[in-house]
């Protein structure tokens, strides 16, 4: 389940570029409900993108925006309530993680889901059924 987070050199502080994808991960286990669930932990990787500040923009305009964007099978995050725990700690952490006057609503999270088979690992198309199956014997 990919996470990629996209920031202007020089908002994340050092700690942070190494720490939002541990961290984000831990929220993403979390808000599934799969804490200690050792595949479906395996199964969350990502990436920090770190562009030219100039290169960001909102509104129109450049600006400082960290955006998360996850990609996860239709039934990652199946409900509002799990969606909105996600954003709401995935904020957090942007927060706790950025430099100090980085504003709150300069932190976007965008979640976007595979239809059933359009997700997969090595070579493998899972269904939601299936990775349903893989969670619990890795678990």
């Amino acid at each position: 389940m990919p996470i990629t987070v996209t920031a202007p050199r020089g908002q994340l502080t050092e700690a942070g570029r190494r720490e939002i994808l541990p961290q984000l991960t831990e929220a993403l286990v979390s808000a599934s409900g799969a804490t200690g669930n050792a595949y479906f932990t395996s199964i969350v990787g990502g990436t920090v993108h770190t562009l030219d500040p100039l290169d960001i923009y909102a509104d129109g305009a450049n600006r400082r925006i960290v955006m998360v964007e996850l990609k996860l099978p239709n039934i990652g995050l199946p409900d509002p309530a799990a969606r909105a725990a996600f954003i709401a700690t995935a904020t957090d952490i942007v927060e706790a993680l950025t430099v100090e006057d980085h504003r709150r609503e300069d932190t976007w999270i965008n979640i976007l889901n595979a239809p059933d088979g359009g997700w997969g690992i090595g070579g493998v198309a899972y269904t939601g059924e299936a990775l349903i199956a893989a969670t619990i014997a890795g678990g």
